[in-house]
């Protein structure tokens, strides 16, 4: 397996933990059943895949030395990529997000990017958006509060007009369509409770929320990390709740 190596193009970037680890422990009961696409050997003999690179992160995982593979010549199709995940494992709104914004840079239309994605223009459009949200939407997206990207799109535009308002409903926690739907009134009625917290209390609500993703993280490597390391962590955890007293 050394001489594998993912594609740097591979329209999927982002491979949640649970499902490597769910597919590591299916390979270690059956194999890899379905070899891994790769593309003919480079000038150092490794090869390139094209498709299968979850299959190989599990099977390393799961502590494999071989991997059946298939070697294609022919050239490698971008789309088929996209679609050969999106039947697997949907991409996740960020990852087709970059995949749509590469195509667009290459000179490819919105237009063409719909037919081939089989999308309409308008979830095209609000997926691009997601490239370059505004800091308090992007971290909603980031924690697993909010992925529709419509619903992004949406907040991100409010956001220009109404940061404070946009803000506070994240820290909330609320964000549904009937509250994104009162912030986009033109002539709403008084703010709702989540809009009176103050800016700052709206901000560390949202990096609470980012650091409580970050410690998950953490806890699935724990054996990694010296005790020592979590040692000073915990005093600094504690060091900043003790700020609020």
């Amino acid at each position: 397996m050394p001489l594998l190596y993912e594609d740097a193009s591979n329209p999927r970037t982002e491979f949640a933990e649970v499902d490597v680890n769910e597919l590591a422990d299916d390979v270690r009961d059956r194999g890899i059943l379905q070899p891994i696409v790769v593309h003919p050997a480079d000038s150092a003999g490794r090869y390139r895949i094209h498709f299968g690179a979850l299959r190989l992160r599990a099977a390393r995982k799961a502590g494999l030395e071989l991997v059946p593979i298939v070697v294609r010549d022919a050239a490698a199709d971008p789309y088929a990529a996209v679609a050969e995940n999106q039947k697997r494992r949907s991409l996740s709104p960020m990852d087709l997000a970059r995949f749509i914004k590469g195509r667009v840079e290459a000179g490819e239309s919105h237009a063409a990017i719909s037919r081939k994605l089989g999308m309409d223009l308008t979830t095209v459009a609000h997926h691009l958006a997601l490239v370059d949200l505004p800091a308090p939407v992007d971290q909603a997206l980031k924690t697993g509060l909010c992925t529709s990207p419509r619903t992004l799109y949406e907040l991100s535009k409010l956001h220009d007009e109404k940061p404070g308002e946009v803000s506070a409903l994240i820290a909330g926690g609320g964000i549904t369509r009937s509250a994104v739907a009162a912030l986009k009134a033109p002539h709403a009625s008084a703010p709702s409770a989540p809009s009176r917290k103050p800016i700052e209390l709206a901000k560390a609500t949202i990096a609470c929320a980012a650091l409580e993703q970050s410690l998950d993280k953490l806890n699935g490597v724990r054996a990694a990390v010296a005790d020592a390391d979590i040692a000073d962590l915990r005093q600094r955890l504690t060091g900043l709740a003790n700020r609020l007293a």
